[in-house]
């Protein structure tokens, strides 16, 4: 079997993760890690294989089929994914929702002059939940989408918490709120506000002699993070830290409420959840799935920026398209 090259860039949760999902998947292998930190402090788990430095990564072009983006959404991918896509087929989990569309647009321009494939926001959310929000609305056009994550560990936000001046480190959980919850449940097909169906609490350790009353605000007033929620932040130590929120779990829900028939007399809800133990685990296994997808595609000559909704499941999997009706069907 021809195995599909993969390079990481990053090596923080996500690129972990990705280490260890290729492992699982048999059409695989990894060439390399590729790191901002020096080369030498990175002690990978696939034998024979070594961590570079990023500015590396332009000679290996020859080598390396997929690039599979591990950065940040809120300062790293909207450098990285343009750089890259001008050398590489790539697969990044961009996750700033509001701002798809202007990066899209940015990747797409330089992966078609490169004639570079490139899968953006290919997580869970957005991912697998923009799928499901889709086969929701299509099947009940009379209705209304919900999405609710967690509770659970963002890490695109806790991210964006660490760059905010003045902290150490940090984790974010968001929470769905009950109220808002069991009402969509219900079929009452309620109008909710962003601050009414989740709440962001954040566990912040800031640096010695930094303003904690000025951290505070500049998380709460953070646009595209936490400005449009009720958000809770609590300063504690690196211990506490440590000790009581050492876990990456998440999860959530995507429900469609919709009626049919003559006057609306039925009622359906669509309910897809995901319960996660380790949020980068899962998102670096989506992202695989969407690297053999992003291999498939480049090879056809399909060049440019796609997303989860333009690719036909079928390129997801290891499976032959007779073995998937087959076994699937």
């Amino acid at each position: 079997m021809q195995k599909i090259r993969v390079g990481i860039v990053g090596y923080g949760n996500l690129g972990k993760g990705v280490e260890l999902g290729i492992l699982q998947n048999k059409d695989m292998e990894l060439v390399g890690v590729f790191t901002r930190r020096s080369p030498d402090e990175i002690s990978l788990i696939t034998e024979n294989t070594k961590a570079y430095h990023i500015n590396e990564a332009k000679d290996m072009t020859d080598i390396i089929d997929v690039m599979i983006l591990c950065g940040g959404s809120k300062s790293d991918l909207p450098i990285q994914g343009p750089e890259f896509a001008r050398l590489f087929n790539t697969v990044d989990g961009f996750d700033t929702h509001v701002k798809i569309p202007e990066y899209y647009d940015e990747i797409n321009q330089h992966a078609l002059q490169s004639k570079k494939t490139c899968i953006i926001s290919s997580g869970w959310d957005p991912g697998l939940f923009s799928l499901n929000r889709l086969y929701g609305e299509v099947v009940l056009p009379e209705g209304r989408n919900y999405t609710f994550w967690g509770k659970g560990v963002s890490q695109g936000h806790s991210d964006a918490i660490r760059r905010v001046e003045g902290v150490l480190d940090a984790k974010q959980y968001t929470i769905p709120k009950d109220e808002a919850l069991s009402k969509v449940r219900s079929g009452q097909m309620p109008e909710l506000t962003t601050r009414q169906k989740h709440l962001r609490e954040c566990y912040v350790v800031a640096k010695e002699g930094a303003d904690l009353s000025q951290i505070e605000n500049d998380i709460k007033t953070m646009p595209d993070y936490f400005r449009d929620y009720d958000t809770i932040v609590h300063f504690i130590s690196k211990e506490e830290l440590d000790r009581d929120h050492n876990k990456i779990s998440h999860g959530g829900l995507v429900i469609q409420s919709g009626r049919t028939g003559l006057n609306n007399e039925n009622n359906h809800i669509i309910e897809y959840s995901l319960k996660l133990d380790s949020n980068p685990d899962f998102t670096a296994n989506v992202l695989l799935a969407y690297a053999r997808a992003a291999y498939r595609l480049n090879k056809e000559g399909s060049y440019g920026a796609k997303t989860v909704l333009d690719i036909a499941p079928a390129y997801l999997s290891m499976k032959s398209n007779e073995e998937l009706r087959r076994s699937l069907l």
